[in-house]
């Protein structure tokens, strides 16, 4: 089965939480753990690993917390998926043919290849702008009323 793994999903979701805050304002770790229901010590590990991947910037202070590094738009989910971790796994023999013998004669890597190649079509076709304009489209103000 198909899985988009958790650090993804839970990094995009933060992501998505401060692209729709107000454009400079800082989030903090925890605001963005009560929102997301997250665990804030978890969420830590997540926002370091896409502030090292130059996704998020850190402001220091009393009113402190993260802000995007560029503009919603111009953030795309594979940047998240590739910063935390990589996308999902449809077939090891995907990413590294050599584990397989049978690549060669394989009747169903070529189908496995091309639902990667859709997934990442997907991710790379998709930016955290879209999904905060998708949150707000539904009603939600894009701070914590939501879940994706």
């Amino acid at each position: 089965m198909l899985r988009i793994p958790t650090l993804v999903r839970y990094g995009t979701r933060a992501l998505v939480h401060i692209a729709a805050a107000p454009p400079g304002r800082p989030v903090p770790v925890r605001e963005i753990a009560r929102a997301q229901r997250l665990s804030a010590k978890y969420l830590e590990r997540i926002v370091g690993a896409l502030r090292s991947a130059g996704l998020l910037r850190a402001v220091r202070g009393v009113r402190g917390g993260f802000v995007l590094a560029r503009p919603p738009a111009a953030v795309r989910l594979d940047e998240v998926a590739r910063a935390l971790g990589g996308p999902p796994v449809v077939a090891e023999c995907v990413d590294r043919p050599e584990t397989c013998p049978r690549r060669a004669a394989c009747p169903t890597r070529g189908v496995w290849v091309r639902i990667r190649e859709a997934v990442d079509g997907v991710l790379s076709s998709v930016t955290l702008q879209d999904l905060v304009e998708e949150v707000r489209a539904r009603g939600g103000a894009g701070r914590g009323d939501y879940v994706i």
